[in-house]
């Protein structure tokens, strides 16, 4: 796209930061390829952070704790991802997480705790910047969701935890604001993938 501007021909980049414009601002196709898979490098940081990767798995028993390791008591999936019959994440997950005063490691808690269902597991474990941004997309893998869909699901509650995850939790380690930023900016580029 270009733009004329006092008789001279700018690209539009170009043109809308002489129009004052911010570069953020500007229309999605003025964004260059490299901006934009920058942006999901932020995006895949915080998806393989352990707050939110250990849900994401591509078996059926979720991971847990700072290193990712196996859960404990042989908790799995289950058939709609709340649970195995008797063991659902309710029986040990709240609404919240315990007080500070309970110590580290206690059972973390959020509204909706939960795993992704067997059907749509959005699977963010082992991979590379290339098949993680070619599954968050697929619509077979992440329950029909376009971009937007996407973006909406970052404001839910269960998400919002990853920054708030308890004592004895590392958070995810980019900031909330940072990670939606990038995400929106990679989302009007149009997703690309590395």
């Amino acid at each position: 796209m270009r733009i004329m501007l006092r008789n001279v021909l700018l690209p539009a980049t170009a043109a809308t930061l002489a129009l004052g414009i911010s570069p953020a601002l500007a229309p999605a196709q003025d964004r260059s390829q490299a901006d934009a898979l920058a942006d999901f490098a932020v995006v895949q940081k915080v998806l393989q952070h352990p707050r939110c990767q250990n849900c994401h798995i591509p078996g059926d028993a979720p991971l847990q704790l700072d290193d990712s390791r196996v859960h404990a008591q042989n908790v799995q999936r289950g058939p709609n991802g709340l649970g195995a019959r008797g063991t659902s994440c309710a029986t040990c997950h709240s609404t919240e997480n315990p007080p500070a005063s309970y110590g580290e490691h206690m059972p973390p808690g959020a509204p909706g705790w939960r795993l992704p269902t067997p059907a749509h597991k959005m699977v963010f474990v082992n991979l590379s910047g290339g098949e993680l941004c070619r599954n968050l997309k697929n619509r077979a893998e992440n329950g029909g969701r376009d971009l937007a869909a996407l973006r909406h699901h970052l404001d839910d509650k269960l998400v919002l935890w990853g920054w708030s995850p308890g004592v004895g939790r590392a958070p995810v380690d980019v900031p909330r604001q940072q990670f939606i930023a990038a995400f929106e900016r990679w989302a009007k580029a149009g997703g690309p993938c590395p």
